[in-house]
């Protein structure tokens, strides 16, 4: 095996994981938020919200850790005026999530006026580091785990968690149970309504950890159209996941590699016009919904409003 094509495998590799983080982070926010029966189409918004806090938090703060710690807030933020409409208010929450992604894009669009004195993109700010040296060292994989930034294995760490806390604990029963039949769990003692906010908070978390991988992670800035459908993407991965942690995890591998696909097909020699590239994510979101929504069974009342005492 020449060292050039080892480079480009392990350069494709690496693209691919942390192409795929964002998408990662989502996904799992979503599992959490339709387990229990709360759709969150606002993962696009909140990853928006997300990439832009974590940058201006980094900004004031010159951490971007403290970046990170701005990011949750501002998710959990937006996630509780997605709860509060969809649970207490009974609004529709797939037209409750659109309203909140375009609040969010224009927002973000006028905050970054308001703080950086510049339109449609935000200062230089420091960004999460890369463990070159410490996982570089490492025999044989140690090429590929120095491409990676801390936001991948925080990522993957919580699949595998977020698989354990929804499968294996008594939360997790109550969180499923809640999507399944929340007027069952509701006699059995079971907080229908506690348990949904604390899924859709949940999903904000997570969805704005997805944002500030994008604007602090892969780059070291906030532009508008950064987050470019990954909210909607990651949707996509949990479907094609069957609203399971794991599952979801390599639908968003999937994806990425169609994305990473792009950085490297000039290497290969093909001469498909760049648009057709940076299409591949999209066309195969498409490909993969037309082919296997029917095929995957999302949670029972999942989109449905709870109304205690209701017959």
């Amino acid at each position: 095996m020449s060292s050039s094509f080892f480079t480009t495998i392990i350069g494709i590799l690496g693209a691919t994981l942390r192409l795929a983080t964002p998408l990662i982070f989502a996904a799992l926010g979503g599992v959490f938020s339709e387990k229990s029966g709360v759709v969150n189409i606002a993962l696009e918004g909140i990853m928006i919200t997300g990439a832009f806090f974590a940058v201006l938090g980094s900004y004031i703060s010159g951490s971007p850790w403290i970046g990170v710690i701005f990011a949750i807030a501002a998710g959990i933020v937006m996630s509780f005026i997605h709860a509060y409409l969809s649970i207490n208010l009974k609004a529709d929450q797939v037209v409750s999530g659109v309203g909140i992604n375009v609040f969010a894009d224009a927002l973000m669009s006028f905050l970054i006026v308001k703080f950086f004195g510049t339109a449609s993109q935000t200062s230089v700010v420091d960004s999460i580091p890369y463990p070159t040296e410490t996982m570089g060292s490492i025999p044989i994989i140690g090429p590929l785990l120095k491409e990676l930034n801390w936001f991948v294995y925080i990522a993957i760490i919580l699949v595998f968690i977020s698989h354990y806390v929804i499968y294996k604990t008594p939360l997790g029963l109550r969180i499923r149970s809640v999507g399944e039949h929340p007027k069952a769990a509701d006699t059995l003692g079971v907080n229908v309504y506690t348990i949904r906010y604390l899924c859709v908070i949940l999903s904000g978390i997570l969805g704005a950890l997805g944002g500030a991988t994008l604007s602090i992670g892969i780059m070291n800035l906030y532009r508008e159209g950064m987050v470019s459908g990954r909210g909607y993407i990651a949707l996509a991965a949990m479907i094609f996941g069957n609203w399971k942690p794991i599952n979801a995890m390599w639908a968003s591998l999937l994806f990425a590699f169609a994305d990473a696909l792009q950085l490297f097909a000039k290497g290969f020699g093909w001469t498909l016009p760049g648009e057709v590239y940076e299409a591949f994510p999209y066309i195969l979101t498409m490909l993969v919904l037309a082919g296997f929504v029917g095929k995957t069974q999302a949670p029972a009342a999942d989109g449905v409003p709870y109304e205690k005492g209701e017959r």
